[in-house]
């Protein structure tokens, strides 16, 4: 190790600096990770917009405490433990060692609130903090974000050890796959009378960047039949067939009427099964319900921070139609080695290597972001520290 550890700053909206920062002492129970790669995430474009606000409306509202160090995808290199007192364990009580490749949850939960002892797996923490977004880097141990050489981890947050045989740029995937439990709500639903995630069930994916890709590789494992992808980029349109999409919509030629006329041509008139809004968007919302059948689901994670506000008509979006509209925040902290594992079995059913469109290193951050910016031209962009 050097004598200080290289990071990528958000000083304010719309400006990255490269800051050093100097190595933590450990306390019990704390950890020091080499950052392999991390993703950048529709959460850190948001941040460099200026829209900041997440959990509107609860007890975890926040708004990003600039400077602040982001990234939340990390894969990394476990490079010093304190566990002087007890042995450090990861999520599913596997002993952590030194030279262990592990994803990180980056939110971190108090345990002790109301909503952490009466929920389970999603983080509904009143005190809620995540990595990447939470924590300014002006306060000391400032190393809390993804885009470092080096990281801390807290003694109370979760770690993943990475399945052997899963490459680096298939396992930074971890966290978005760990969203895409969002469609295993949908399967809670089903009856038979018609409601919920069937075999055979028309999916729509509003918006096929990292997101909508994790989404739509999840709902082809879970017996999708038609899965349509809309989207503005002819390049994201082209990916999302080889990772399965039957369908493709290009909202930049298409209108509105016309893209809900196309699902609802597919689906005898009815309008698809589910709808998942993964645009991060709010003007698509009264067009995904419109293509949403009867008695159908809406599922909503694509909005993760404050994007604004639209106009809905509670008869026609929702009692006309008996729809179920499930909002997602965030994702659970249970699906992250099931999520590696799915991606582990089926490395011969999905192009998982293109996924990662564009590597990174640390100085050339800001040159990242803005590639990711850039839907029409890359999937996933990666920061290499």
């Amino acid at each position: 190790m050097g004598d200080s550890v290289h990071a990528a700053v958000m000083v304010h909206p719309g400006k990255i600096e490269i800051q050093e920062f100097p190595f933590p002492q450990l306390e019990d129970g704390a950890v020091l990770l080499k950052v392999e790669m991390c993703g950048i995430c529709g959460t850190d474009k948001h941040t460099w917009r200026g829209e900041t606000k997440q959990y509107a409306g609860t007890d975890a509202e926040s708004d990003t405490p600039f400077p602040i160090i982001p990234g939340h995808e990390i894969i990394g290199v476990i490079a010093e433990i304190n566990d002087s007192a007890r042995p450090r364990l990861d999520y599913n009580g596997e002993p952590l060692s030194v030279g262990d490749r592990v994803a990180l949850c980056p939110d971190v939960v108090c345990g002790e609130c109301y909503e952490c002892r009466h929920t389970f797996a999603f983080p509904w923490c009143e005190n809620l903090r995540g990595y990447g977004n939470a924590f300014t880097s002006a306060e000391s141990p400032h190393l809390f974000g993804g885009w470092a050489e080096y990281m801390y981890i807290l003694p109370n947050a979760f770690l993943y050890k990475v399945p052997e045989g899963i490459p680096l740029r298939v396992a930074v995937m971890a966290e978005l796959m760990a969203v895409s439990y969002n469609l295993d709500k949908t399967k809670e639903l089903f009856t038979l009378t018609g409601d919920g995630f069937a075999t055979g069930s028309t999916v729509v994916i509003q918006g096929v960047g990292p997101m909508g890709i994790c989404h739509l590789i999840k709902a082809r494992v879970m017996g999708a039949g038609n899965i349509i992808a809309v989207d503005r980029s002819e390049y994201r349109l082209g990916l999302a067939e080889e990772f399965g999409a039957d369908h493709t919509v290009n909202a930049a030629e298409t209108t509105s009427e016309e893209r809900v006329d196309f699902v609802r041509s597919l689906t005898h008139g009815r309008g698809a099964d589910i709808v998942i809004e993964c645009a991060g968007i709010a003007e698509v919302v009264p067009e995904g319900l419109d293509m949403t059948r009867k008695g159908g689901i809406y599922l909503e994670p694509g909005n993760f921070a404050d994007t604004g506000e639209v106009s809905l008509s509670p008869h026609r979006h929702f009692c006309s139609k008996n729809i179920r509209l499930i909002g997602m925040t965030n994702h659970p902290f249970t699906g992250y080695t099931p999520s590696m594992e799915l991606m582990l079995r089926n490395t011969d059913q999905f192009p998982f290597e293109k996924f990662v469109s564009h590597e990174y290193p640390l100085l050339q951050t800001e040159s990242a972001m803005l590639r990711s910016m850039q839907p029409e031209e890359c999937m996933k962009v990666v920061v290499v520290p």
